[in-house]
């Protein structure tokens, strides 16, 4: 099967309005920069993202919020992107903001095939309204669901043409637990490389969740915030 496409437009020529998206990343780190911008060109509407954040102003998932692509996001960070915050703040978009640790394992559950689970976070928060609770062992618990998507967007660094992947240092986030739970895995990568140049012990991502790939361009792995230590004052 042969999972390679040329570039990021012909990856996402498909998707159509209403699709539901997940895209890795954490904060600006380990986005899939080709895939978003693509998506925005595309002008496909009334999307559900599902991500750790949307990105900043501009940048990012930032831009498909400016263009009013996105109707809802499942996120749990609203972060440095004002944008959002005023479409949140005026009811423009639909937010669903899930604690940290329960977005990745409802991620998780939704790529392994769990049904639910049961954890203690959020429990008599509001996080819990609506939801069913158990009481275990003394301590109230929330049932939480797991998160699927028609797609996932994911960025890795390397990646050979059957679409297993590797990602590089903290860029790797929530790329491969969302490479599980989607119906259609598409990856970007840095280097696109042959079957069996990448060692099956490096391999993170297995291509067979993949079902296309790309090399990537053009990188601007922006920072979001960047914070240098103050020069140390000349030794007399």
């Amino acid at each position: 099967m042969n999972k390679v496409v040329q570039s990021a437009a012909q990856a996402v020529a498909s998707i159509q309005d209403g699709a539901s998206i997940m895209v890795g990343g954490f904060g600006l780190c380990g986005i899939p920069e080709n895939l978003i911008k693509a998506l925005h060109a595309h002008g496909a509407r009334n999307l559900t993202v599902i991500s750790n954040n949307a990105g900043v102003d501009g940048f990012g998932l930032g831009v498909l919020l400016a263009s009013k692509q996105i109707a809802k996001i499942i996120a749990t960070y609203v972060g440095e992107n004002k944008e959002f915050e005023r479409q949140m703040i005026n009811r423009e978009i639909e937010v669903d903001l899930v604690p940290q640790g329960t977005f990745a394992e409802r991620i998780r559950a939704g790529g392994a095939g769990i049904g639910g689970f049961l954890t203690p976070t959020g429990a008599g928060t509001l996080v819990a309204q609506g939801k069913e609770t158990r009481i275990i062992d003394g301590l109230e618990f929330v049932l939480e669901m797991p998160l699927r998507a028609d797609y996932a967007f994911v960025k890795a660094f390397r990646g050979d043409r059957l679409g297993n992947l590797v990602y590089r240092k903290t860029a790797r986030n929530f790329n491969p637990l969302m490479a599980t739970a989607a119906r259609v895995t598409i990856a970007e990568v840095e280097h696109l490389v042959e079957a069996g140049d990448i060692d099956p012990d490096a391999v993170v991502t297995p291509g067979i969740f993949v079902r296309l790939i790309f090399q990537g361009s053009g990188y601007e792995k922006r920072i979001e915030k960047r914070t240098v230590r103050p020069p140390r004052e000349p030794v007399a």
